[in-house]
């Protein structure tokens, strides 16, 4: 088996001294070669070159954001002519992730451990005996996310985590709930909601003040609490989204209680939800900020979403 593991040397949970010991324990059981990304988008170039001469797996070692280049480029590979004809999760290299990152929901939704040295365990018992898992993907647009995307509240969230990471901040619960606490009270777009849903063969949902979309459950974790939106979200099934009709200070807050809670079932007028959902459009009235898989991308005023079947083959 020939296989890439693709490492970003910022991730923030291990060393070289570790990377070193994770090389050698893969090397001993595959043809293993390793590339470092040097920028961004290097991880998704890198992927797309390994599915497009013929690698068989391609791990990835890093963070939430490593996952999602990686994945993007196998999604956009084109495999040689012997692997057409044959259902996308299988014209493409096996996917696995040793969690390198700050919080890891892919990871850890895909059921592996935080702890990198025992998720690589996991792995190479998988490889051994030839376990995996197909799930299905979300698109956005022309690019494909693994566990979530949002638009509105959320991603400008998402935004102030980043700026304060760029300041020299580290990413932990505690800064997370400050961003989103500092968020919500900014006002922004509590008077005149801007987001609207489109979906075929249905009426607009309009008025909306925040979008969130998953592909799987949990959304996100706080510390080891997980956060569920959409707690019935699965790989198996179309995306599940969560929309809030108003950022009213006391409605918002109520729904993030909710959201939090140990059996999450966030609901009330002020909430929309939306289950196993194939395609639909989110439409802005001026741009709003986003995200996916934690990643933010800027300001959008209209982004159609797609649920990918079956489109990813997982060592897990």
């Amino acid at each position: 088996m020939r296989a890439l593991l693709v490492v970003n040397p910022k991730a923030t949970t291990t060393t070289e001294r570790s990377r070193d010991v994770l090389v050698r324990a893969l090397g001993s059981q595959i043809d293993l070669s390793v590339e470092y990304t040097l920028k961004r988008g290097h991880a998704a170039a890198l992927a797309r070159e390994a599915a497009e001469t013929g690698v068989d797996l391609v791990v990835s070692l890093g963070g939430d954001g490593t996952v999602n280049e990686v994945v993007n480029g196998l999604m956009t590979a084109e495999p040689g002519l012997a692997s057409q004809g044959t259902s996308p999760a299988f014209r493409l290299p096996a996917l696995a992730v040793v969690p390198g990152g700050s919080t890891n929901v892919f990871a850890r939704a895909l059921g592996l451990p935080r702890d990198w040295v025992e998720s690589a365990g996991v792995i190479l018992d998988g490889l051994r005996s030839g376990r995996h898992r197909v799930i299905g993907l979300g698109r956005a647009d022309d690019r494909y996310f693994t566990f979530t995307a949002g638009m509105g509240l959320d991603a400008a969230v998402t935004r102030r985590v980043e700026q304060a990471r760029l300041r020299g901040r580290t990413s932990t619960p505690a800064l997370y709930l400050r961003s989103v606490v500092g968020q919500v009270f900014s006002g922004e777009d509590r008077k005149a909601p801007p987001l609207s849903i489109e979906r075929p063969g249905e009426e607009p949902e309009v008025g909306l003040g925040t979008v969130i979309i998953q592909n799987t459950a949990p959304w996100t974790y706080v510390g080891d609490r997980p956060i569920n939106p959409n707690p019935q979200a699965s790989f198996d099934r179309g995306l599940d989204l969560l929309a809030l009709r108003s950022l009213a200070v006391a409605s918002t807050t109520r729904t993030v209680t909710q959201m939090a809670s140990r059996n999450a079932d966030p609901h009330g007028k002020n909430v929309l939800r939306l289950h196993d959902q194939a395609e639909f459009t989110v439409v802005a009235s001026r741009p709003q900020s986003f995200q996916l898989d934690g990643d933010y991308l800027g300001e959008r005023q209209k982004v159609h979403f797609l649920s990918v079947p079956e489109a990813l083959r997982v060592i897990c």
